[in-house]
């Protein structure tokens, strides 16, 4: 199996900003951090497919994996995270 060989779909922007303001909003992070959002192929054991990271760019740097594609998270997803941490 050749696992470069594949396109990553690639991930609509509006959606990205979508989620952006969601992470902004539900995990609380001040508007002067920077926050990154990134599709990939998960290459880990029994992972789906593709994974979205959300990186909160503070020191420590703050990561949360949602297991879909940027088109599939929702607002309960990041919501979630915000429950969860």
């Amino acid at each position: 199996m050749d696992l470069f060989s594949r396109e990553l779909p690639k991930a609509d922007p509006d959606k990205i900003q979508q989620l952006k303001t969601w992470a902004y909003q539900l995990l609380e992070i001040d508007s002067e951090i920077p926050v990154s959002i990134s599709q990939l192929r998960c290459h880990e054991p029994g992972c789906p497919p593709i994974e979205t990271v959300i990186a909160v760019m503070t020191n420590p740097l703050q990561q949360y994996k949602i297991h879909k594609s940027v088109a599939e998270i929702e607002m309960t997803d990041i919501a979630q995270i915000a429950r969860s941490r």
